[in-house]
């Protein structure tokens, strides 16, 4: 088990270098007497709810929660109005952010499940999160979590309407997870979720590349592309570090696209630059989008990457056709 953990971790990692969490790593447990697998899991729940908690007010505080917030505002802005959003839903949208979203640490005392304040926003948007990593024991996930729940309170997406995955979760962070409120999905998609017409935010940060690809595949039209904003890694980045020639050939979805989207970068600062580099908010103007060849929107084949090394994502097991009983 700990082979395949580690064979995973390396396939989520993104393309540029940097810190990675390691799912190898897993906090000490003292000698203690024999407990139940209830009473153990209870304990262990509250210990990583804390952090959480812990980790949401020291990013709320810091100057690049706000930044961000900002950045993210800008990009949302010119979103709504794309999508026709009655007058006012922003600052609705961006309305008071309550902190009492997790629990507080006399709650994680007495292992009782947070509550959490559902806000019905007039835009009904609706968040995806994958590769978050494993944030039970690493801080690097941990923030990034943490940013991800400020992040749905502030849009006012109720968590339920927050699908996660990431195929190193975890048992214990997947009732973690379930206890936050978040959805928990089963099956490894590789990134390929069509939005079916419902405006989504994708939070997906140092992920592979192929799964943006997938994504951008899934949602390969002018109506679905335009109801899309992407959280993660720099697509102008991705322009800068690969050939073309390989971008075009292993990504083309991404290649494609470089015309026809807006980015705005994450602030950078000490205290998150390991956590959030090479991190900026996507979006797709309709008239951008029209502007692009009809040949680019006639190509649509699902990508295989067959002959492409390093793939950096977790693939789904599929039965190999040519297996015989």
């Amino acid at each position: 088990m700990a082979a395949a953990a580690a064979t995973a971790l390396e396939s989520w990692q993104a393309a540029a270098p940097r810190k990675r969490r390691s799912a190898a790593r897993r906090p000490r447990r003292r000698e203690a007497a024999p407990r139940g697998p209830e009473a153990e899991f209870e304990s262990d729940s509250g210990v990583v709810l804390r952090r959480i908690w812990e980790a949401e007010k020291d990013l709320f505080i810091s100057d690049f929660w706000s930044s961000a917030l900002e950045t993210i505002n800008r990009c949302l802005t010119k979103h709504l109005e794309q999508l026709k959003a009655p007058v006012g839903t922003l600052s609705d949208i961006f309305g008071n952010l309550h902190l009492d979203s997790l629990p507080e640490e006399s709650d994680v005392a007495t292992d009782s499940i947070p509550r959490e304040t559902l806000v019905t926003g007039t835009c009904h948007l609706k968040c995806v999160c994958y590769g978050i990593g494993n944030f039970a024991t690493c801080i690097i996930a941990r923030n990034q979590l943490t940013f991800l729940l400020l992040l749905l309170e502030k849009c006012q997406i109720p968590r339920s309407h927050c699908w996660v995955y990431d195929p190193l979760f975890s048992q214990l962070e997947i009732e973690v997870l379930n206890t936050l409120g978040v959805t928990v999905l089963s099956e490894n998609e590789e990134g390929k979720r069509s939005i079916r017409g419902e405006p989504t935010i994708f939070y997906m940060l140092h992920c592979g590349t192929a799964l943006y690809n997938n994504l951008l595949w899934s949602n390969w039209s002018v109506d679905a592309l335009s109801k899309m904003v992407i959280i993660g890694n720099s697509f102008k980045g991705l322009e800068e570090r690969l050939l073309a020639r390989i971008l075009q050939k292993n990504y083309p979805y991404i290649a494609k696209i470089l015309k026809g989207l807006e980015e705005l970068e994450f602030p950078q600062t000490s205290q998150y630059m390991d956590i959030f580099n090479d991190t900026s908010v996507h979006w797709f103007p309709v008239q951008k989008l029209e502007q692009l060849s009809i040949d680019i929107w006639e190509f649509w084949e699902e990508p295989d990457y067959q002959d492409c090394e390093d793939l950096e994502i977790i693939r789904n097991k599929r039965e190999d056709p040519s297996a015989t009983d």
